[in-house]
């Protein structure tokens, strides 16, 4: 799968010259970029880390562009952490649509790939941290206290794709549990062929939902969209 390149040049640019008072504009390129660069690749974590670690590049280099006491650098990175969390939220609806087909045909999830692929989903929010927190650190900007007080602030609350990668983890696992207790799982046959590509049905779903968002025809959060029959 070809790879879909960050306009770096446009988010330094972009965090260069922004106000706080731009917040959610920033949040949102941010999120945008991010998103792009995610469906460009197969969804595993090592090609997740690489896009967290080229957004973060990028926002902290725009805003070490700024100079004086009046720049809030806390507040404009914030934005930047949201925006790759709102990106990294879409990712683990595209991972939950996926796992998803292979529990609506019985298959248990707690065998090879789908477990590991439970597992990353579970990894993920420590993923997330500590990719932008080893980037931040390593910049070599003077903004590495800045990115500190919003680690640590995400740490304390959590992220919205740390809650929402638990709460699916344990809903498709309640629901595997139900399918073998009611003698209706099938075994890994039934989705080999699916299983052995994960990583690219994810971005295949994570491509169709972003498809569905631009016709309008998206599904309000909360309910289930039809199953992607990308490969």
């Amino acid at each position: 799968m070809a790879k879909s390149p960050i306009n770096t040049d446009a988010l330094i640019e972009m965090f260069s010259q922004a106000s706080t008072q731009q917040g959610e504009a920033l949040r949102k390129a941010v999120s945008d970029a991010t998103l792009k660069a995610l469906q460009g690749r197969e969804l595993t974590l090592q090609n997740i880390r690489s896009v967290l670690k080229t957004v973060t590049q990028a926002a902290t280099s725009g805003v070490a562009q700024q100079a004086g006491p009046q720049v809030d650098a806390e507040a404009l990175l914030s934005k930047a952490f949201a925006g790759m969390d709102a990106a990294l939220l879409q990712a683990v609806e595209a991972n939950r649509r996926a796992l998803q087909q292979f529990v609506d045909q019985g298959v248990g999830l707690q065998q090879g790939q789908l477990q590991h692929a439970l597992d990353d989903l579970q990894k993920l929010e420590d993923v997330f941290i500590s990719t932008v927190s080893k980037t931040a650190q390593s910049t070599g900007t003077p903004l590495q206290g800045p990115w500190q007080q919003v680690l640590e602030s995400m740490r304390m609350k959590g992220t919205d794709t740390g809650t929402q990668a638990q709460a699916t983890v344990a809903q498709l696992m309640q629901q595997t549990q139900n399918a073998m207790r009611d003698s209706r799982a099938m075994g890994l046959k039934a989705g080999q062929a699916l299983m052995e590509s994960y990583a690219a049905l994810v971005s295949g779903v994570l491509i169709g939902m972003s498809e569905g968002l631009r016709q309008g025809g998206a599904a309000a959060p909360g309910e289930s969209a039809p199953p992607s029959s990308k490969p």
